[in-house]
């Protein structure tokens, strides 16, 4: 789904919800659909650069709101590159229900990530350029460091 789409069905929840679509709230969704972000703070600090009279507290309630319409989950403010050419060790932690865990360097990450769409025929001459893992239930757990 492209930007415009992601803004306009978004838009589209909040006018659902009785909520006023102002120019702060579409700054505040531009930017969260432009850029990758950890926490409320980071995207306070690009919107103001745009527009200062915004207050941290205006993002935190409409994170809030995108969360509660379902545009967002705060929980999970990760995505995961994938980046042949990293050679970093130890990036990704896998734990099996017997508790024992193997740690996955990015180069091996990548290669199971490959063969498995290979596999499913999803790749078909095509290169991944993004892997994003949303949480479906509390056991899931993704931890990306950069």
């Amino acid at each position: 789904m492209f930007v415009e789409e992601k803004k306009e069905l978004i838009l589209k929840k909040l006018k659902e919800q009785g909520l006023r679509i102002t120019n702060q709230r579409k700054l505040i969704i531009d930017a969260i659909l432009e850029n990758e972000y950890s926490c409320c703070k980071e995207i306070y600090c690009q919107v103001c650069e745009v527009d200062s009279s915004i207050g941290i507290a205006t993002v935190y309630r409409m994170i809030k709101v995108l969360e509660d319409i379902g545009a967002i989950d705060r929980r999970n403010m990760y995505r995961v590159c994938f980046n042949e050419n990293c050679n970093k060790a130890d990036r990704c932690i896998v734990q099996f229900d017997d508790n024992s865990q193997v740690r996955l360097s990015s180069e091996e990450w990548n290669k199971i990530v490959k063969a498995g769409l290979q596999s499913f025929g999803y790749l078909n001459n095509k290169n991944v350029e993004l892997i994003e893992i949303i949480e479906c239930n509390k056991n899931a757990s993704v931890s990306v460091q950069n």
